[in-house]
């Protein structure tokens, strides 16, 4: 079990956080550029010290600025994977491996523990290559094979997937999730993507600013994110406007810039409406109300970008609005930069959030 307490001022930004990470859980610490991310992983490695601040990981003791405690990186077996892998460019993958055992295992028994490990993350085939030599994510089970051999008590993964290609980081990501299922210790991974923080952390952690503003499974955040800030960061359309109780229980939220929206939840006053984008849905201007969604904005279609089977368009509206559809609703609807449409989603995917 890893818990901690930390405070620290970085540049401009106050570091305040506490965290629990259990045996065997990941937690995924996502947050934008700037927000502390990288620095509370360098905190509890012990290659920073805070202002203030209480690191417990195993049922040891790593520091505590009250006690002037203060146990040094060498001694809190951590295993770090940096965002780039930081291999050693001179030295084979198994090598960089067994850099990472621990201090006294026989030079005899070293290869073998550093190819045992490789072949763990099925890259024993490539013991001998260089890092240069290697792709993404090669390079990245070799890192987190290192990491392992030191048998921490802690795994930290700094933007793990940062470093790789779209196609490559979806495999890595997959081989990282299996891994991380089976993991035995308490792991911290930080990045910049919900989208990866949902799939490889059992919970994770909002941060912004040096302060963790939600924590919770990755469905709960998305499901009733706790701000505004939050529902940008998992992807929803964020619209801002204020509230006040309508008819039939619903709530009228009228937009800042024109419009106005319903929604099921209960809010007053100024609000960040949310909504996905694969929950609105498009047609053409003047169809027939025949549907459930009560809430229909007109607008003219900005960008249409297609990602495989699904398209994304950017619509033109006093806030802007992004709806996902289909392939097919692309093509029955005609639609290129210009076109009008009216966007329509029902109340109930209407989340309502604090600005």
């Amino acid at each position: 079990m890893l818990r901690t307490e930390l405070s620290a001022r970085v540049g401009t930004v106050a570091l305040d956080v506490a965290l629990e990470v259990a045996e065997g859980d990941c937690l995924a610490l996502a947050g934008p550029s700037g927000a502390g991310k990288t620095t509370i992983l360098r905190l509890l490695a012990g290659l920073a010290s805070p202002d203030r601040g209480r690191i417990e990981c195993g049922g040891e003791l790593w520091l505590d600025k009250e006690a002037n405690v203060f146990v040094p990186p060498e001694q809190r077996r951590c295993g770090l994977v940096f965002q780039h892998y930081a291999l050693f460019p001179h030295l084979s993958a198994w090598q960089n491996v067994a850099y990472g055992l621990p201090r006294g295992t026989p030079r005899a028994t070293r290869r073998v523990k550093a190819g045992e490990l490789l072949e763990r993350f099925g890259a024993g085939h490539i013991a001998d290559a260089r890092p240069s030599t290697l792709s993404g994510g090669e390079r990245q089970r070799v890192a987190l094979a290192r990491a392992l051999a030191s048998e921490p008590r802690l795994l930290l993964l700094d933007e793990p997937l940062a470093a790789l290609d779209s196609r490559t980081a979806a495999q890595a990501a997959r081989e990282l999730a299996s891994f991380l299922a089976d993991a035995d210790v308490p792991t911290l991974l930080v990045t910049h993507d919900f989208g990866q923080a949902a799939l490889l952390g059992d919970r994770v952690a909002v941060i912004d600013k040096g302060k963790i503003v939600q924590e919770g499974h990755a469905a709960e955040l998305a499901a009733a994110p706790a701000s505004g800030f939050v529902a940008d960061f998992t992807g929803a359309n964020v619209l801002h406007g204020t509230a006040a109780p309508h008819q039939d229980g619903l709530t009228l939220i009228t937009l800042d810039g024109g419009g106005a929206v319903v929604s099921a939840e209960r809010a007053e006053g100024e609000v960040a409406v949310s909504v996905f984008p694969w929950e609105v849905e498009l047609e053409p201007p003047g169809t027939d109300h025949a549907g459930s969604a009560q809430n229909r904005l007109d607008a003219t279609v900005k960008t249409v970008t297609v990602l495989g089977a699904r398209v994304r368009v950017g619509l033109s509206l006093p806030q802007p609005l992004t709806a996902e559809i289909t392939d097919a609703s692309l093509e029955r609807l005609g639609l290129k930069p210009g076109t009008a449409v009216t966007a329509t989603w029902k109340a109930a995917a209407t989340r309502l959030a604090p600005v």
